[in-house]
């Protein structure tokens, strides 16, 4: 069928399936019927409220039910959601609003009986149809307003790497980019979603069992805190169910990549590099990615990439240099900050290479790099080898400032409460990276470094 807008297409799903799960959150269940009613609902008293066509509305709530029917009613009003972290600090907060301006921010449980009109309303298309804030890991959030209007196709394929027919486990925040875009066109196709209020690593195995999850979307540190439950615990649930997991969002360590396509195959391990911008995608399946290891992919979806030197002349294959990349449409118009854009090629001011195949390899943020007396070290090489123990949760790498130096590499440890000593952790690094690699000094903590999305602000622990 023809696009029509994602209000419609609600409830298109509804009028198809009605008894259907649209979307439950721990005990709590909200059918394709409800969803669609409860939607209209809330729809008509913001209306009331003064909520119009192509406003945003600031949707800042921990993932459940609320933020879902929230997400709905902007949309059938014609107004774009705007996810915002419910986490931020008060002054972030303030400064993202300040840019934002919404008609109405969303920040406490959402009465869903304030009208009890639930009739289909008159249809609306905003001309954005998501405004995400970008990027925790690099400083003051800005708004990334889509280019792309509130229509679908409900019948399309959503993406090569992400099926159209599913039970998809939403183990990430809503308010982050890709799990609001994938939870939110799987469900104008027809998903059951299945949403984890907080990332739990064994919630996640008894859900997919529970539920007979068919596909989800994870990070890195995700991944590494499934895996360190151990063999027993993984091999205790049946997972049969699981067609593919996709994962995006950081840099994934060699050995925890190889270990998933060990343990779940292959075809069921699936990788994606992009932005929030969505200005350029790869994708590569376990199966290439075996063949190209360490390989973030190909492009897809209209995608195009190159990787340049500082004078702006194609690097040769397996030479390292800037990743540029650019798609056949406009994705993204930012709001409170300037895209860096040369000739119609944007950059996530990413470094990598492409191979003599066209697959892209990164080797990490260009502000990242710790030059220490002339070497260059890779953040995300030292933090996958101290991942690697099986005491540490996490771990972050920065360079700290020294006068001999440059810089000196430094790491915060997260062990989760484990007896860890920094010089165990010195005689680890030691065994496994040349010297200029090794971290210099170790501060120990016990608390999760990143964010459920795979995200971390270095300059915080700097």
């Amino acid at each position: 069928m023809t696009a029509v807008s994602i209000g419609r297409a609600v409830t298109l799903q509804a009028a198809r399936e009605p008894g259907a799960v649209a979307v439950r959150c721990g005990d709590e269940v909200l059918t394709r019927h409800d969803l669609d009613r409860w939607s209209n609902r809330l729809a008509r008293s913001w209306a009331r409220a003064g909520v119009g066509h192509d406003d945003l509305v600031t949707v800042s709530l921990p993932n459940g039910l609320d933020l879902v029917v929230a997400c709905v009613a902007t949309w059938k009003l014609g107004a774009t959601p705007q996810p915002l972290s419910p986490r931020l600090g008060a002054d972030e907060r303030r400064a993202v609003l300040d840019l934002a301006r919404p008609a109405l921010v969303v920040d406490g449980p959402v009465p869903l009986c304030l009208d009890e009109d639930d009739a289909l309303l008159p249809d609306a298309v905003a001309s954005s149809w998501k405004a995400p804030t970008s990027s925790g890991s690099t400083g003051r959030p800005k708004i990334v307003r889509a280019s792309a209007p509130a229509t679908v196709d409900p019948d399309a394929p959503i993406a090569p790497f992400v099926p159209h027919d599913a039970v998809q486990l939403v183990a990430g925040p809503l308010v982050h980019a890709a799990p609001f875009v994938y939870a939110m066109r799987g469900l104008t196709a027809g998903h059951e979603l299945v949403v984890m209020p907080r990332f739990d690593a064994a919630g996640w195995l008894r859900l997919v069992e529970e539920h007979r999850v068919t596909w989800g979307l994870l990070v890195p540190s995700t991944m590494h805190r499934v895996w360190r439950l151990g063999e027993a615990a993984r091999e205790g649930h049946d997972l049969s169910s699981l067609e593919s997991v996709l994962h995006l969002g950081a840099p994934c360590a060699p050995w925890l990549k190889e270990a998933w396509i060990g343990w779940l195959g292959p075809d069921r391990v699936v990788e994606v590099y992009a932005g929030t911008e969505a200005q350029g995608l790869t994708m590569i399946t376990g199966r290439e990615w075996l063949e190209h290891r360490g390989s973030v992919g190909r492009p897809v979806s209209g995608s195009r990439f190159r990787v340049v030197r500082p004078d702006g002349d194609d690097c040769d294959p397996g030479e390292t240099g800037e990743v540029l990349m650019r798609r056949d449409h406009e994705t993204y118009r930012y709001q409170g900050a300037e895209a860096v854009v040369r000739d119609g090629w944007h950059t996530l001011g990413d470094a990598g290479h492409l191979d003599a195949d066209g697959y892209l390899h990164l080797a990490d943020r260009l502000d990242d790099l710790v030059v220490t007396a002339g070497t260059r070290v890779r953040p995300a090489d030292v933090e996958a080898v101290l991942e690697e123990h099986p005491d540490v949760r996490s771990a972050v790498v920065v360079g700290r400032p020294d006068d001999e130096h440059g810089q000196l590499v430094h790491a915060v440890v997260d062990t989760a409460g484990a007896d860890v000593s920094t010089e165990e952790l010195h005689d680890w690094a030691r065994a496994r990276l040349e010297p200029a690699r090794r971290p210099r000094g170790y501060r120990v903590v016990d608390q999760p470094l990143r964010d459920d999305a795979g995200k971390v602000r270095r300059s915080d622990w700097a």
